[in-house]
């Protein structure tokens, strides 16, 4: 039986429950060491074998899961933050159903979530932004028709940047051609809930030469719109004149 588990943002005790359950359980893990927090392994039992997909292929990555499946072993696929967000798990569900290879998926905390709790954000603010727009810029992934960051741009939405990090200066370009203003709200969150997080704020025109003097480059999420700066409606939720389902509004 294979698990993909979503190992959380970063910070050790940010794994769910059951994500850590899997790898106590686990005989083979096969772990993104380029991304996933190593203190994470030591949930892991005596005799666990252990594989860095940072040095693997697709292919290999296949052979260990089914040198496993004949042994009768149980793999753990571990992937960082929640395996559904560019977690390149879909080819890998795809090779294990061609080989009649269980699997099941164990979601993770995002790491757009641990940025939010380290810059203290709620991403939908009332009469400011009530959408997200999770994507990113085009490098050696091609964006499919109409989700280049330029036609995204347009909705002015809140917008989380992963794998974004190296290319701020094509950032910069497309939002700016696609409507954004030069003094948008931008956030960076280097390594959200890691020992060396890191926060930069600062504004769109200044994203690229902000992001080079703090020599950000790689796992960091850029965050960009008007929630940055707060502010926003009272939510009708809790207001004492709103009737829900729960409780009937009074007149005030």
């Amino acid at each position: 039986m294979v698990y993909f588990v979503g190992a959380g943002p970063g910070a050790e005790d940010l794994i769910t429950v059951r994500g850590m359950r899997l790898l106590e359980q686990a005989d083979v893990v096969i772990y993104a060491g380029s991304l996933v927090n190593p203190a994470l392994l030591k949930y892991v039992k005596t005799g666990c074998v252990l594989h860095d997909s940072a040095f693997m292929t697709l292919e290999d990555v296949l052979a260990v899961i089914e040198e496993a499946e004949d042994r009768k072993f149980v793999t753990v696929r571990l992937h960082s933050g929640d395996p559904s967000i560019y977690g390149a798990i879909q080819e890998q569900m795809d090779a294990l159903r061609e080989r009649k290879i269980d699997f099941a998926i164990c979601p993770g905390v995002s790491s757009m979530s641990g940025a939010a709790a380290a810059l203290e954000l709620e991403y939908t603010l009332p009469g400011v932004s009530q959408s997200i727009i999770v994507t990113r810029q085009q490098g050696q992934t091609e964006m499919p028709e109409g989700e280049q960051l330029r036609s995204l741009a347009a909705h002015h939405a809140t917008m989380v940047l992963f794998l974004s990090a190296g290319l701020a200066e094509q950032v910069k370009i497309q939002l700016l051609a696609g409507g954004y203003e030069p003094d948008t709200p931008v956030a960076v969150v280097h390594k959200a809930t890691w020992p060396e997080e890191k926060i930069l704020r600062t504004t769109l025109d200044k994203l690229p030469q902000e992001m080079e003097r703090e020599q950000i480059v790689r796992t960091a999420l850029i965050i960009v719109g008007k929630v940055l700066d707060g502010g926003g409606r009272r939510s009708r939720l809790y207001d004492a004149s709103f009737t829900t389902g729960f409780r009937e509004g009074k007149e005030r």
